[in-house]
């Protein structure tokens, strides 16, 4: 047995374990333990354990390689454990908690508070975990796919609304049409190496003339399954509907959750395929452009804040792709620094919008944030720093992500890409800054108490903080991307 899983073996899988063990065990706790819905709300305090052992052993990850340096290797080159792979698993353990810590009071408000909410947002950190750290195509689409059925069933978990079930439902018939897309692209590369570690496939695309049609099509259908993932243009027509249809902790868990981990399974197979970035190159060039382009101007004409963001998560998208355009350490650093600053910012901004949901006020539309500073100056004002943050004003957070982004390109001297960047951040800022005028200018439509708990509060302190000291002191937080870049 000890030949087929090592000691090595078990430290590398160990905090997937752990996501997996505990996820199971609050769906087991929730049907013996705390079957009524008064109790229900203990089980964020088994949650919070979970990622408190997960954070243990990663802990011991992190210590182990800053000790001996190099990369922990795990079944024969199929998983591995590096300082890419960890800044990773610390943003998905983050932005789970977060999530984990507001969404009892959002789910009780919408009369749907049920364990297994809780379980299934731990299998889907599960899943995250295999696409940061895996390096074998037959691990990432299996952790892709773990992730993605968990986000289609939490997409659909409001029952009785519709729209919930809609876009569950778009969500799930569009996603099975990108895998499909993903898995043949993965079976050509498998074909073209013998292997599917990555290694092997970086070598054998090496070897490859760069007109091969198998090539050509394997990296054609690889990418068309990827920029599904990070809802790129033009494959980014699931997004503002699932936004908008989830329940908003869902929306919020998946803007920043899915994202990085889709971006980190990119960021691994688009870098094993860099003896062939004069083909895919121009094709994400274009297609950062085209997002950039059609997210901001889509989201110029939204009333629906979910809608809003969601069409504001498809111009970040852009920015990111720029930062692999880039093709320097500069570029894939911007990516990473970005990465960290979007998952606070976004996350914040949701927060307030699950803040005002009520009873019989969804509190979605612009219009709702009419006289937040009057009904709760705190919140308006957190919703300020993150709104100037995703529009990529100093010295918020967002300026230092897109301002690494820009320096890619001009070393790169791709100028045209960074003059076309640096123009859509006025677009962002008029529509993000439609949200502030509501929240300051306009009266207020609905006077009722806003959502809140201690999780919520927490929450917005947490990210509040994020957003404005990696913006005000962004050295360390450079430096850990800066270190944290593949070799």
């Amino acid at each position: 047995m000890s030949q087929f899983y090592t000691s090595t073996d078990h430290f590398v899988l160990l905090p997937a374990l752990l996501l997996a063990m505990f996820g199971c065990a609050v769906l087991l706790f929730d049907f013996w333990i705390f079957p009524q819905e008064q109790l229900r709300k203990h089980l964020i305090w088994f949650v919070a354990l979970g990622e408190a052992f997960t954070a243990i052993a990663l802990f011991r990850q992190y210590s182990f390689l800053n000790e001996h340096g190099g990369e922990l290797v795990a079944f024969n080159g199929a998983l591995v454990i590096d300082g890419f792979a960890l800044f990773f698993h610390w943003l998905f353990l983050a932005a789970t908690l977060i999530v984990a810590l507001i969404s009892y009071r959002y789910l009780e408000v919408r009369e749907e508070h049920h364990g297994e909410y809780y379980g299934i947002l731990m299998l889907a950190q599960c899943g995250m975990f295999f696409l940061a750290s895996g390096t074998d195509l037959v691990t990432m689409f299996v952790g892709l796919e773990l992730m993605a059925v968990s986000f289609y069933i939490l997409v659909g978990f409001l029952r009785t609304d519709k729209r919930s079930n809609e876009a569950a439902l778009k969500y799930l018939l569009l996603g099975a049409f990108s895998s499909g897309f993903l898995a043949y692209g993965f079976s050509l590369l498998y074909g073209m190496a013998g292997s599917t570690r990555l290694r092997d496939v970086a070598t054998a695309v090496a070897a490859r003339d760069l007109k091969d049609p198998i090539l050509l099509m394997a990296i054609g259908t690889v990418s068309v399954g990827l920029f599904f993932k990070v809802s790129a243009v033009p494959f980014h027509m699931w997004a503002p509907d699932a936004y908008e249809g989830a329940p908003t902790s869902v929306t919020a868990f998946l803007s920043v959750g899915s994202k990085a981990a889709s971006f980190a399974l990119l960021i691994r197979l688009f870098t094993a395929l860099g003896a062939a970035r004069s083909v895919w190159e121009p094709v994400l060039a274009g297609v950062a452009v085209l997002s950039l382009t059609i997210g901001n101007f889509a989201a110029v004409t939204q009333t629906n804040t979910k809608r809003l963001l969601a069409y504001s998560s498809i111009s970040h998208a852009g920015y990111m792709l720029l930062g692999l355009v880039a093709g320097n350490d500069r570029g894939l650093q911007g990516m990473l620094v970005y990465l960290l600053v979007y998952t606070f910012m976004n996350l914040g901004a949701f927060l307030v919008i699950i803040a005002l949901n009520q009873k019989d006020v969804a509190g979605e539309d612009v219009a709702d944030l009419g006289g937040l500073i009057h009904r709760n100056p705190g919140y308006a004002l957190l919703m300020l720093v993150f709104l100037l943050s995703l529009a990529g004003i100093p010295p918020t957070a967002g300026f230092i992500g897109k301002y690494y982004i820009f320096m890619a390109l001009v070393e790169a001297k791709m100028y045209f890409l960074a003059v076309i960047a640096a123009l859509y951040v006025a677009v962002a800022v008029f529509y993000y800054f439609r949200m502030v005028r509501s929240m300051f200018v306009e009266k207020q439509e609905h006077a009722g108490p806003l959502t809140t708990s201690f999780g919520m509060r927490a929450a917005l302190v947490v990210t509040g903080l994020a957003t404005l000291v990696v913006g005000l002191y962004p050295e360390p937080f450079v430096r850990l991307a800066q270190t944290s870049l593949m070799r």
